[in-house]
């Protein structure tokens, strides 16, 4: 069945290399480029794990709603809670899953805990570390002009 598939696929990029829709001019060739993909993707493993996580973080309107108002300024639960209309016990869920993505970071004055964006590097360096174009090796497929 696989060694079917297999030659099935094998077709299939045949075709797409006789279209002339790749400039490589092999079969074969393209497929070794293909499986370098392949490993580039396996090497980035970690990297689209954490990206994932945060993504998730970022699913949930309340929490863009936090991040969107600790954008304007630090604030303590209690003004999130009175801003948001949400009791204590989820604006802490939410906020202790922003921080523990590291989207956010709190800052203590006295009894009063305050919140506050941190600071958005290390989430726009794993952004682009898991979507970073020059690592790929080139396919050589034409992207359609839309």
């Amino acid at each position: 069945m696989v060694s079917i598939e297999r030659s099935a696929l094998k077709e299939q990029l045949k075709r797409l290399v006789d279209s002339g829709l790749c400039p490589v001019g092999d079969a074969d060739e393209y497929l070794t480029n293909l499986r370098e993909l392949t490993e580039d993707i396996v090497r980035a493993r970690e990297t689209i794990r954490r990206t994932t996580r945060v993504f998730k973080a970022l699913s949930h309107p309340t929490r863009l709603k936090i991040l969107r108002l600790l954008s304007v300024r630090d604030m303590c639960v209690c003004e999130i809670m009175a801003i948001l209309n949400t009791t204590q016990p989820t604006t802490s869920h939410h906020l202790n899953l922003l921080e523990n993505m590291r989207l956010i970071e709190e800052r203590r004055e006295g009894k009063w805990v305050f919140y506050s964006v941190a600071d958005s590097k290390p989430l726009q360096n794993m952004i682009e570390d898991t979507f970073r174009k020059g690592r790929l090796p080139s396919t050589g497929i034409r992207k359609e002009q839309g």
